[in-house]
């Protein structure tokens, strides 16, 4: 689903060279530029209840998204789009390790919302070489629950895609999108408190036409940021459209994670983003800015 307005052109925002690089909807929710700090976004922690060994096993060591100014040995900085700093997240240098940005808050209207980012990712430079298949996937997901008065089944939905670029080594470069539920598991005794992994390795399904390749310049050091806008309706709980650069994708081919509500996660809309190493080195996913948006009823 798109609206006329972005159809027809770009945002109204006059002389405001920052904004217009975006195509919101009629309610900008946040605009979160990391020249301003982290704006809320945070680590994502693994649930747990009476003590810590309660988590499971997969969150213990996500690592939590960090300010940039994107140093490096060339020139020292290069900054980021548009001013000094980024958000960047950085994982061990181990293939397989993740580092995950979240921020949370909730939602007011079950309409159409969208995302947009412009991001760049490479893996950390540790040699003279192109390090191109060093960054396993980095990706966008929304964890939305419905309102507490839903009518019908009520669910926490749970919007996934990714963009895997190597694996083992070898390159891929594919749009996936997960809508395989993980195991549910309950954390401590309470019976209030469960918890699943949701970014594993299993599970995920290849976009219908998913194949893109994105411009990776040719040195390690060297960075060129993207865009993607993912839109998506908490109404239907389904996608309205999915676009990277240049590309559209078909959003009826994608589908999110549905499974039964939580106990106290009512109108939760938490934004999150993602980037997985695939070599023993740090893979870096760098975020510039970030517009959640929304069609808005009053």
């Amino acid at each position: 689903m798109t609206t006329p307005r972005f159809e027809s052109g770009p945002f109204p925002v006059g002389a405001d060279a920052v904004l217009s690089r975006f195509s919101p909807l009629s309610r900008i929710l946040f605009f979160d530029d990391f020249d301003r700090g982290l704006n809320g976004w945070t680590a994502l922690i693994g649930n747990y209840e009476g003590t810590l060994d309660s988590m499971l096993p997969e969150y213990r060591d996500l690592r939590p998204p960090m300010l940039s100014n994107l140093s490096m040995w060339d020139t020292g900085t290069v900054g980021a789009l548009d001013g000094t700093y980024a958000m960047k997240l950085a994982t061990r240098p181990k293939a397989s390790s993740l580092a995950v940005a979240v921020k949370r808050l909730t939602w007011r209207y079950a309409g159409p919302i969208q995302m947009e980012v412009f991001f760049t990712y490479k893996p950390e430079a540790v040699a003279l070489e192109l390090l191109d298949t060093g960054v396993r996937a980095f990706g966008f997901a929304i964890d939305i629950q419905m309102g507490d008065r839903a009518t019908g089944p009520v669910e926490r939905v749970m919007p996934h895609l990714r963009y895997l670029n190597a694996l083992d080594g070898r390159p891929v470069e594919r749009w996936q999108f997960k809508r395989a539920i993980e195991p549910l598991r309950g954390i401590g005794g309470s019976g209030k408190t469960r918890s699943h992994f949701h970014l594993a390795a299993s599970g995920w399904e290849d976009v219908p036409g998913g194949a893109q390749r994105l411009c990776y310049n040719e040195i390690a050091t060297k960075h060129n940021w993207y865009y993607v806008q993912i839109g998506f309706d908490l109404a239907s709980m389904s996608f309205t459209r999915f676009r990277c650069n240049d590309r559209v994708f078909d959003p009826s081919g994608i589908a999110p994670m549905r499974f039964p509500a939580m106990p106290n996660l009512w109108c939760m809309l938490n934004p999150l983003m993602w980037v997985e190493a695939d070599a023993e080195t740090r893979a870096f996913l760098y975020v510039d800015s970030v517009v959640v948006s929304a069609e808005l009823d009053a």
